[in-house]
């Protein structure tokens, strides 16, 4: 069986959107899949699976999910292989960025659909002093100030230009790269 990573966005905001951890094993295991484990409480959920389409995981976990929660829980699955190229091109972004003098935070925005150029130049131009946008494949690295809810860029605006999307920091992103892609 293969090895995914699901993200699920806009969960435990407020309180109308609850998905406890616990839920959503149960909600992925009701959906077929194995060796579930979830990693934080922000929907980050390790699957097994025979199922070797992207989009018809997306499908069965986000059906599972609302079933499961009575809303809708955009889902965005990432290969292990997919994944573990996300940090590196992480690393490769900060190594050629000043942004330590500006007190950067790096937040990735993990994309549904992989962008076609135009998008991704559109998105990249809306970067500026003290804010930068990098588009690389599903990935959009935004290293903003030190306040992301102030910040210029955020995954609102990367939504907004390149579609459904969800956003972890730097820090998650790598520790499940380290725990779950070997």
């Amino acid at each position: 069986m293969a090895v995914y990573v699901a993200f699920l966005r806009a969960i435990n905001l407020g309180a109308k959107r609850k998905f406890p951890k616990d839920a959503i094993v149960s909600a992925t295991e009701a959906a077929g899949f194995a060796g579930v484990a979830t990693y934080i409480n922000t929907g980050n959920v390790r699957i097994e699976t025979t199922m070797r389409s992207r989009a018809r995981i997306e499908t069965a976990l986000e059906q599972s999910y609302r079933d499961a929660t009575g809303f809708e829980v955009p889902t965005i699955v990432f290969s292990t292989a997919e994944l573990r190229d996300v940090a590196p091109a992480a690393e490769r972004l900060a190594a050629e960025t000043d942004h330590v003098s500006w007190g950067v935070q790096h937040y990735v925005s993990l994309l549904k659909d992989e962008p076609e150029a135009a998008l991704v130049r559109e998105m990249e131009e809306c970067s500026r002093p003290g804010a930068l946008a990098r588009v690389s494949g599903r990935a959009a690295h935004l290293l903003v100030g030190e306040n992301y809810h102030q910040a210029p860029l955020t995954n609102a605006t990367v939504e907004k230009r390149l579609g459904v999307a969800t956003n972890r920091n730097l820090t998650v992103v790598r520790a499940v790269v380290e725990k779950w892609c070997g």
